[in-house]
C-alpha cells in the first residue's frame, strides 16, 4: 500500500469486522488520520473493529502511539478495537510499556 494511503476492507458477512490497516512506514503525522478513519468506522455502525498490524516493520515510538490512539478513540467512541498481527518486536514493546496486545 502507498505511503500515506490508509486501508479499511470489508470483511465480508455480518458477524466479521471492519478492518483498519495501518500501513507501513507510519508517522505520527498519520496517526490523526487513523484516528478519524476508525471514528468513521464506529460512525457506521461498527461496535468492533479490527486493527491490522501486519505492515508495520518496525517497533517505535509511532508504533506505540498508534496503538495507544487508537485504543482512546475507540473508548471515547464506545467502540472496541481489536489489534491483530503485530510484530514480536512490537509485542514485546507494548507489553514493556503496559498496553499489551489483544
Amino acid at each position: 500500500m502507498p505511503r500515506g494511503l490508509i486501508g479499511v476492507e470489508a470483511t465480508g458477512p455480518a458477524e466479521q469486522h471492519p478492518v483498519l490497516v495501518v500501513p507501513d512506514p507510519v508517522t505520527f503525522a498519520d496517526v490523526p488520520l487513523l484516528c478519524e478513519r476508525l471514528r468513521g468506522l464506529y460512525g457506521g455502525g461498527a461496535r468492533e473493529v479490527v486493527c491490522d498490524l501486519a505492515a508495520l516493520t518496525r517497533a517505535d515510538l509511532v508504533a506505540v502511539e498508534v496503538v495507544a490512539r487508537l485504543r482512546l478513540t475507540a473508548r471515547r467512541a464506545g467502540g472496541r478495537v481489536l489489534m491483530r498481527n503485530a510484530g514480536a518486536g512490537l509485542v514485546a514493546l507494548l507489553e514493556l510499556t503496559g498496553l499489551g496486545i489483544d
